[in-house]
């Protein structure tokens, strides 16, 4: 970043800052991951400079021939990786995969069903505070307040009553595996679209270790980063009966010019991803947030669902005398990243919440196992019992800086 020191040197310091941030601390939000060098390479690069509203072969601006070139390879790879009828690497972020997604299928003020936000659905399935929720009727479900788990009885009961055009699967907050034949079923039964946002666990799919809802679902949209380890960014795949109107909405319907530099980092990380590599990479993802979730349990943490069965994980904190946000400052005083969230049945304010998320693919791609999850439990439960004074928080400041010089990000260099 030789250049960049010398233009802009706040900017500069501002990034190596984070840098360090990133390096120095443990990196437990679960919607967050660290991607490979080649990702960074190709999303810092010169096709940043090209303009391509349309589509590979059929652009409003002339000069496309070599990002037709890398798109296509993108919608190739996307479509190998998940075995996918059609894929749309276009979208810039999963708010956007979702919103496109929505309008290819249903006339706004229609009626969309999606799991509640406080029970662990997403922003963009009908919240009220969202475009989603404004655009469109939505009607939400939830969770079994005492199991945590989706309720199909509820949700078929509700898609009975309701007869949304829309059924959405998937979340921001919800740790077990999602039946998407139970959905697939209450879908076809009220004449309903299905769509799953597969947002945080589309690694896991990618690798087998999490099941896909790929070909049972009609569209099934994601982000790019979280578990999948790209840039950040959205995509859709979809069965070919909808490539024509999801593609028209996303563009011209929902974005101009797409990011070809990103969409190249895509294309790199759907290549990854198809690696043996990768594959033990996510195994040891689950493996990992499944032995953080028991030594949780260990030290006396409640978790919502009583455990895990992908990436992520939540704590319920109910049956402690701190909230959500008193633990994400403590820890992140001794530079263990977590967010507070809410819980199914949640009294609180969402800036204050009953608990907090926790996901492990981060700290996997730095090659932590878990002999490591066991010890960064150790570290929660410190930092969490004397939440009140703060007094383990040198303690295990002085843990973390050994953890992460054991496990240096990018090796034994940055990029700053």
């Amino acid at each position: 970043m030789a250049y960049l020191e010398k233009a802009d040197p706040t900017i500069f310091s501002l990034i190596k800052m984070e840098v360090e941030r990133q390096d120095k601390g443990l990196e437990l939000i679960a919607s967050e991951n660290f991607v490979s060098r080649a990702v960074l390479e190709a999303m810092g690069s010169e096709l940043t400079n090209k303009y391509a509203e349309g589509y590979p072969a059929k652009r409003y601006y002339g000069g496309c021939d070599v990002v037709d070139q890398v798109e296509a390879l993108a919608i190739e790879r996307a479509e190998k990786l998940f075995g996918a009828d059609h894929a749309n690497v276009q979208p810039h972020s999963g708010s956007q995969a979702n919103m496109a997604a929505f309008l290819a299928v249903v006339d706004p003020g229609a009626t969309i069903m999606g799991m509640s936000l406080p029970h662990g659905g997403h922003l963009t399935h009908g919240s009220k505070v969202s475009a989603s929720g404004r655009i469109f009727r939505a009607v939400q479900y939830g969770v079994n307040e005492e199991t945590g788990l989706i309720d199909m009885a509820e949700v078929r009961a509700l898609a009975r009553a309701e007869k949304p055009g829309l059924i959405i699967a998937g979340g921001s907050a919800y740790p077990r595996k999602i039946d998407f034949d139970g959905f697939r079923s209450v879908a076809d039964e009220v004449g309903a679209v299905f769509l799953v946002d597969m947002a945080h666990f589309a690694g896991l799919v990618a690798a087998n270790v999490y099941p896909s809802p790929v070909g049972i679902a009609d569209i099934v949209t994601s982000t790019t980063h979280k578990t999948l380890r790209g840039p950040r960014g959205g995509l859709i795949l979809c069965k070919e009966a909808f490539q024509k109107a999801v593609d028209k909405q996303v563009f011209p319907g929902t974005q101009g010019g797409p990011l070809e530099h990103v969409i190249a980092a895509k294309a790199v990380a759907f290549l990854e991803a198809m690696q043996p590599e990768f594959t033990t990479y996510a195994s040891q993802v689950v493996t990992n947030a499944q032995a953080l979730a028991d030594a949780l349990k260990g030290h006396g943490y409640n978790l919502v669902s009583g455990g895990t069965d992908s990436h992520l994980l939540l704590v319920d904190l109910r049956d402690k005398e701190y909230t959500g946000k008193q633990a994400e400052e403590a820890l992140g005083a001794a530079r263990i990243h977590v967010n507070k969230n809410t819980v199914p049945g949640e009294q609180r304010s969402p800036f204050v919440t009953s608990g907090f998320r926790i996901g492990t693919s981060a700290l996997t791609s730095r090659g932590m196992g878990v002999e490591q999850m066991e010890t960064i439990a150790g570290f929660i439960h410190e930092v969490l019992k004397n939440v009140e004074t703060g007094s383990a928080t040198e303690n295990v400041l002085n843990g973390v800086a050994g953890l992460v010089a054991e496990f240096p990000l990018y090796g034994k260099s940055v990029s700053v």
